[in-house]
């Protein structure tokens, strides 16, 4: 018996094979955004199941602003669509205005697209407001099943049953910034310390770990430190000279580490 996601996963593909040659021809002429919008409009339609009627709104108005679409789901506001024209690169500036949307009405998704690219983002509102990328489609350049299954997620039926919702919180689960908060923890970084000490000898502190670990990361992997307490290593006191307690240590006898 064929499940729910695979008749969903079926009417993407067959909706991608006959949209490619339109996808390329769009990129070749530079579709402007008017006529972006449109083709848009057919994707969302025919391969992620939106009924252009009662889940699209075109130029919804935000405050004085219209967003290219607002997405609806049994008549609620889920999402925000920002078109760009069809050779445009998506980028930072584009991203922030529909985020300015979202966050004028408490919306948690965000989609960016120029019909080829699409970008689906998550906000979760705090100080400060962070995004993350959950779905990212290359319909012209990422191999077909990888496209299917990213655009599987940005589906009504998807949406509808908060799956991406799941998919999201698996992936920001095991981004690089989680993982490497696990890995400069206390017990990880005491359990190195003993591997350390059983391996060579030596007993390094927690804070001489932790340095040596940063010193050993690319600066792309240290950007994800930034929520992560700098550890400073401490600097080894020395024991005052004993003048009166037989079997003290000598002078310039550093301490033992604990």
């Amino acid at each position: 018996m064929v499940t729910r996601e695979e008749k969903v996963k079926q009417r993407i593909k067959a909706g991608h094979a006959k949209i490619v040659r339109r996808l390329q021809d769009a990129q070749a002429a530079d579709l402007n955004e008017a006529d972006t919008s449109a083709l848009v409009a057919h994707i969302l339609d025919t391969l992620l199941g939106y009924d252009p009627l009662d889940d699209l709104t075109q130029q919804y108005k935000v405050r004085g602003l219209f967003a290219d679409y607002g997405v609806k789901i049994d008549g609620q506001l889920v999402a925000f669509v920002e078109v760009k024209s069809a050779r445009t690169v998506l980028n930072e500036r584009h991203l922030r205005q529909v985020e300015q949307y979202a966050t004028s009405e408490g919306i948690d998704w965000l989609i960016l697209t120029n019909t080829v690219h699409w970008q689906v983002y998550h906000v979760t509102y705090g100080k400060p407001i962070k995004r993350d990328l959950v779905v990212d489609a290359d319909l012209l350049g990422d191999p077909a099943p990888q496209v299917i299954d990213e655009l599987y997620y940005l589906s009504r039926e998807s949406l509808r049953r908060k799956e991406i919702e799941r998919l999201w919180e698996e992936r920001t689960a095991v981004r690089p910034g989680n993982i490497l908060k696990v890995l400069f923890s206390a017990p990880v970084l005491d359990r190195v310390r003993k591997e350390l000490r059983s391996m060579t000898g030596y007993n390094a502190s927690l804070e001489d770990l932790a340095q040596n670990l940063r010193e050993s990361l690319s600066p792309k992997v240290l950007d994800e430190l930034t929520e992560i307490p700098t550890l400073t290593p401490k600097r080894r006191r020395r024991r005052r000279k004993a003048t009166a307690v037989e079997g003290a240590p000598g002078e310039g006898e550093s301490q033992a580490p604990k």
